[in-house]
């Protein structure tokens, strides 16, 4: 939904929030959810859906007739699609996903074939330029909205953390040129269609970009120059113009959860990638769980106890320890999932431990425990004014693993983190 006076800012949710496997499933999701939140939300005009799409899903949609079928559906019911979910290959509820949600990464064929399946389906779903479009100009010149694809970062670093250095090189080859591969693709869909996608790569804590240092260095170490010569050849130009293609068309799919959990100030990345050239393909909206922990043993041991139902079995939920005088003045120490930290315990100097669970923004208490909401408010302040992107994307999807007294209707739960959203944007909190 259009949430700006002039057109350019859009709110969406991304319907991983939904249990479901197949595309009968997803189908049936949005038939259920997606019209009865355009009438509380948008009565009046359109309503974005981030569509979250596993590698089957995607594979069936494009199956006979569903593709034409879903356009259908979301025309006559005013919704749209301008963004995809990319990041889990396969089920994402129902079955433990852990680091298996970084797999196959960008090392391997069936990740590039996932994402042009992705890239197909996007053309065919991103509105057309007398639907959902902006009054003011476009980032990339266009008078249509983008659309963009979110993926994983790149690897999950503990599968290469061991490698020897020619390894390493040999990862990242392939890496870049898969990547390269894929925008050659977009390239092409931009000059046949007139339909700008760009592919949003989605730091997160022990992937292999997790952080805005490794995002940068990627793009200047790894992606730019090992790509653009790949995509050059591709596309029968300069390497200059394909760096340029590159740097359009890769893009941060920047998550409010993930950067909070790195103690990274928000704001500042948002700078440090505009500054390096690095453009945001959406923002995604969800805080993290904020725990500080208290001096005394026995209260620490209390409050692990009251942690323990967030340590489930489905997904992972990262860790990093502050150690020392607290943020911005800490020394990070990481656990790669919750139980270990628990079992490990809080180091003796630690003063918080931040957790990658997607927990709702519209409270920034839970129980004991706080959350990270702060840092989504200022990131909402800083996109309203900056611009550096056009979507922002409700990404709380962890409802159905909540502990049981945080669990909500679903349908209520989706309707007050817009709401929260809305409230924070309002002109008079920002301006």
């Amino acid at each position: 939904m259009q949430i700006d006076a002039g057109g350019f800012l859009h709110l969406t949710y991304c319907t991983n929030i939904h249990p479901g496997d197949g595309w009968d499933a997803v189908r049936a999701n949005l038939e259920r959810y997606a019209p009865a939140l355009k009438q509380r939300l948008s009565p009046d005009g359109r309503f974005g859906i981030g569509l979250r799409l596993s590698a089957r899903e995607a594979r069936e949609l494009l199956e006979g007739r569903r593709l034409r079928e879903l356009r259908a559906f979301l025309d006559a019911h005013g919704l749209y699609v301008a963004l995809l979910n990319g990041f889990p290959y396969g089920a994402f509820h129902g079955t433990v996903v852990k680091a298996d949600v970084f797999a196959p990464d960008w090392r391997d064929e069936a990740r590039v074939a996932y994402t042009l399946d992705l890239v197909e389906v996007l053309r065919g779903l991103l509105p057309d330029t007398d639907g959902v479009q902006a009054n003011g100009a476009r980032p990339d010149g266009g008078d249509a909205i983008d659309g963009g694809i979110s993926t994983i970062p790149l690897s999950y670093k503990p599968w290469l953390s061991n490698g020897r250095r020619h390894e390493l090189m040999q990862a990242w080859d392939s890496i870049a040129r898969n990547v390269a591969r894929v925008v050659r693709v977009l390239v092409e869909v931009r000059r046949t269609s007139g339909r700008f996608i760009h592919l949003d790569l989605e730091p997160e804590p022990d992937g292999l970009i997790e952080n805005t240092d490794e995002v940068i260095d990627a793009f200047e170490r790894w992606l730019l120059p090992l790509g653009a010569p790949v995509l050059a050849a591709a596309l029968g130009i300069g390497e200059d113009a394909a760096r340029a293609h590159l740097r359009g068309h890769v893009r941060v799919c920047f998550d409010c959860c993930h950067l909070a959990v790195e103690y990274e100030d928000p704001v500042a990345a948002l700078a440090r990638l505009d500054a390096a050239g690095i453009r945001v393909g959406r923002i995604q909206l969800s805080s993290a769980l904020d725990v500080v922990l208290p001096a005394a043993p026995a209260e620490r041991a209390r409050l692990a106890a009251r942690l323990a139902p967030f340590a489930e079995s489905t997904y992972l939920h990262q860790v990093i320890e502050c150690r020392g005088a607290g943020p911005p003045h800490c020394e990070l120490h990481r656990f790669r999932d919750l139980p270990a930290a628990l079992a490990e315990g809080p180091d003796a100097k630690a003063r918080q431990w931040r957790i990658h669970f997607h927990v709702p923004l519209f409270t920034s208490q839970y129980e004991a425990f706080g959350s990270t909401q702060e840092d989504v408010r200022r990131v909402l302040a800083a996109a309203a004014r900056t611009r550096q992107t056009r979507h922002l994307e409700i990404e709380t999807y962890t409802w159905d693993v909540l502990p049981a007294d945080l669990k909500l209707d679903l349908l209520e739960s989706i309707d007050r983190e817009y709401r929260w959203v809305l409230h924070e944007l309002r002109p008079d909190r920002w301006s």
